[in-house]
């Protein structure tokens, strides 16, 4: 049984794109929390070294190399001397954070050179404005999202990726250019619809179609080098972000969890790019917000 275990293990690891995500969406919610299936192979890995079992300790061989292979690159840790041009910050405020100062400060600290924000309320944009004036002159605010820079931005401009079955008022994207001294960087920040976990299974079609408004105007990008900030409310192996991930680079070291904050199961807020790419990403401290930022640095090729 440890054995047939092992195999299903490794099948859902490496098949995982076969399980059907019509209707209950299975298949998303899977690949979710699919870097989690490590913690069933340890703990297959234990119950056949209790049962003896040479035959159970062979089988885990496919499912170790599985999970190596998927996401054993994610552990080895960054270059200290690497190459990299910029470095980013992405982080969802929350529309209900009480320390806008703190957070602000917070990811000043930081020192990257874009600081990518969602979630940001009337009353706590002043506040970040005025924080975040000194070290980062230029920025862009489009409905609730915003990007704060080092570097000159020129061309911002709203994003359409409103899913049809949302009546009320909704912005959460924005294009902009980034006037870096190795050239311009088309810079796109969202926010795509939340998903739930109900008892009819995954609800995220709001945010698969918002993903896919968002592939296909990137894939309509003029400029060669595109990066892209925000929480996308999915994970990289989900494939209702295909239209994304499909398109562009995704981070090459680090796992970098940040939702919920108190105890993050899932990286959400994503940094990826095109013609470039994102070298390491890393969570940063709670900052008061159910997410944690996340810094990446990103080389442009």
């Amino acid at each position: 049984m440890l054995a047939v275990f092992a195999v299903l293990t490794a099948g859902l690891l490496t098949l995982h794109r076969a399980v059907p995500n019509t209707g209950v969406r299975l298949g998303s919610l899977l690949e979710t929390f699919l870097p989690w299936f490590g913690l069933a192979v340890v703990a297959l890995l234990g119950l056949a070294l209790l049962r003896r079992s040479a035959i159970a300790l062979a089988a885990l061989l496919l499912p170790v190399a599985a999970w190596t292979y998927l996401f054993g690159g994610l552990l080895l840790p960054a270059a200290k001397t690497g190459p990299y041009d910029l470095v980013v910050v992405q982080h969802n405020v929350s529309d209900e954070s009480t320390d806008p100062v703190g957070t602000a400060r917070a990811l000043s600290d930081a020192k990257p050179d874009l600081i990518a924000l969602q979630e940001l309320v009337p009353s706590a944009l002043p506040i970040y404005e005025k924080i975040l004036a000194a070290d980062y002159p230029y920025h862009g605010v489009r409905g609730t999202v915003g990007l704060w820079s080092k570097h000159p931005l020129t061309d911002t401009r709203l994003l359409d990726i409103k899913p049809q079955g949302i009546a009320e008022p909704w912005s959460r994207g924005l294009r902009t250019v980034v006037n870096t001294p190795q050239g311009e960087i088309a810079a796109y920040v969202a926010h795509l619809p939340s998903v739930r976990v109900r008892g009819s299974g995954l609800a995220s079609s709001w945010r698969d179609e918002s993903a896919g408004l968002l592939g296909k105007t990137i894939a309509a990008e003029q400029l060669k080098t595109v990066i892209l900030l925000g929480d996308l409310n999915g994970t990289v192996n989900d494939r209702g972000l295909a239209p994304l991930t499909s398109r562009m680079n995704v981070a090459e070291r680090g796992f970098a969890l940040s939702f919920p904050a108190a105890f993050p199961l899932a990286r959400i807020d994503q940094v990826m790019a095109r013609s470039a790419a994102v070298t390491h990403i890393r969570p940063l401290p709670t900052t008061g917000s159910d997410h944690l930022p996340v810094e990446a640095r990103i080389s442009l090729r």
